[in-house]
């Protein structure tokens, strides 16, 4: 009986591992002419993430935006963080702003969180000087920043209970401002324990599918031959 136990739940741990698989093919979506738009793009810009907080307590409203707004800030953060690792083991076909520069230059410009969302991907990829732009959107009811519980039983981890939110991140081409890549996921506590290990995870998970991944360049080009 317990080995029959035993089987049952390492074939579940093996489907949910296939169907897992497949769910985060689907999440991904690359442009059909992604290599004539980005043929020529050399240097991206990391924008902070818009984000949206349901926080379950009595936040006034410009505590939770101010909130938002540091969520979005350690995405941005993190995504610099993960790329510029990978930059130096030459993973990638671009270089990435650094995020400091981009921020500065977009204060300078009298663009803030609060406002960068009325501006086109054109009119920010010129005001920085960069090829594309790498934006996204955050949905949280936790403080992803701060932290998440990372205690969950069995049927929560096959369940995949504990929903926290939802990250989308997007490359859209500077000239054309058309949307080149987007990758969603769900936030669930196997997603990481922080911003920075949810970028990190979601991130090795999209490697393969990364666009600027110079293996993957390699390989596109041997099929067109």
């Amino acid at each position: 009986m317990q080995r029959k136990i035993a089987a049952i739940l390492i074939w579940s741990v093996v489907l949910l591992i296939g169907t897992s698989g497949l769910r985060a093919q689907k999440n991904i979506y690359e442009a059909y002419k992604f290599d004539v738009l980005s043929k020529d793009h050399r240097l991206l810009a990391i924008l902070p993430f818009l984000t949206r907080l349901d926080l379950k307590d009595d936040r006034t409203q410009k505590s939770l935006k101010a909130l938002e707004k540091k969520e979005g800030l350690a995405v941005q953060n993190a995504l610099e963080t993960y790329f510029s690792k990978r930059k130096k083991k030459k993973k990638f076909s671009v270089d990435f702003q650094n995020t400091e520069d981009t921020n500065a230059m977009l204060a300078q410009n009298n663009i803030s969180y609060e406002n960068i969302d009325i501006y086109t991907t054109e009119q920010l990829s010129e005001l920085l000087g960069v090829d594309g732009i790498i934006s996204g959107t955050l949905s949280l009811n936790v403080l992803l920043s701060k932290g998440v519980p990372t205690e969950f039983s069995i049927i929560d981890y096959f369940l995949g209970e504990a929903n926290y939110g939802r990250i989308g991140i997007k490359i859209s081409d500077g000239d054309s401002g058309k949307l080149l890549w987007k990758y969603e996921k769900k936030i669930t506590k196997k997603s990481g324990k922080n911003t920075d290990d949810l970028i990190d995870r979601m991130m090795k998970l999209a490697a393969r599918k990364f666009p600027y991944d110079r293996e993957k360049r390699k390989e596109r080009k041997k099929q067109k031959k």
